[in-house]
């Protein structure tokens, strides 16, 4: 039996599919080639348990023996630390990994999550706080349009960072976000033209429809 166990959601309503946060970590788990298997907690109805492990009724999290792990970057770092294929062994490559993986966070993530939030639900109302969160997702995209523009990979070989970079861009991709930023839009396609993404992201689809 794996010593490594993610842990999901048994079913969610169709609109989030394909974007629940384990994907990252099933993302990470195939790329690394680490066994593993996935156990289900209720969406519906949360239980002490569910809190125990994950205090604010969320997913994903990671139990590595007897260490349990929440929040989708703290567990990509686990990740990472675990397989050279997430993360390089030289001080300089993991740095930069790290940088990039907190700056997918906190700098790009900050920005895009908000901005879903308003296409997920539908409101198109041109309010004062619609035009911030705008400005500041824009802000965002093209200080890593400038980026992207100049490397295949975020921190020269394909990484954790990598992983958690493309998965909230994609979001943003999904909603037509970077049709004025090629740059952008070819790395969300490289990275999810990878074999590990389409399996990772197969599996989640498949595991939400199971329970329907």
């Amino acid at each position: 039996m794996a010593d490594l166990v993610l842990t999901t959601f048994d079913w969610v309503p169709e609109i989030p599919r394909g974007y629940v946060r384990d994907l990252r970590v099933r993302w990470a788990l195939e790329e690394a080639g680490l066994p593993y298997r996935v156990e289900s907690v209720p969406f519906r109805e949360r239980k002490p348990a569910h809190f125990s492990h994950q205090p604010f009724g969320q997913v994903p999290w990671l139990s590595d023996g007897d260490i349990s792990i929440f929040e989708s970057g703290a567990i990509l770092l686990h990740l990472g630390e675990k397989s050279r294929a997430l993360m390089p062994a030289e001080p300089r490559g993991r740095s930069d990994v790290k940088e990039w993986l907190f700056a997918a966070l906190a700098s790009v993530e900050a920005a895009s999550q908000p901005w879903s939030f308003f296409k997920f639900s539908g409101d198109t109302d041109e309010t004062p706080m619609r035009k911030f969160f705008d400005g500041f997702l824009e802000s965002r995209l093209k200080h890593m349009e400038d980026v992207l523009a100049e490397r295949e990979w975020l921190a020269g070989t394909f990484s954790v960072a990598d992983i958690l970079m493309a998965d909230v861009l994609r979001l943003v991709d999904h909603f037509d976000g970077l049709a004025r930023y090629p740059a952008c839009r070819g790395y969300v396609a490289r990275a999810t033209a990878r074999p590990a993404f389409a399996k990772a992201h197969a599996d989640q689809m498949a595991h939400f429809a199971a329970a329907d």
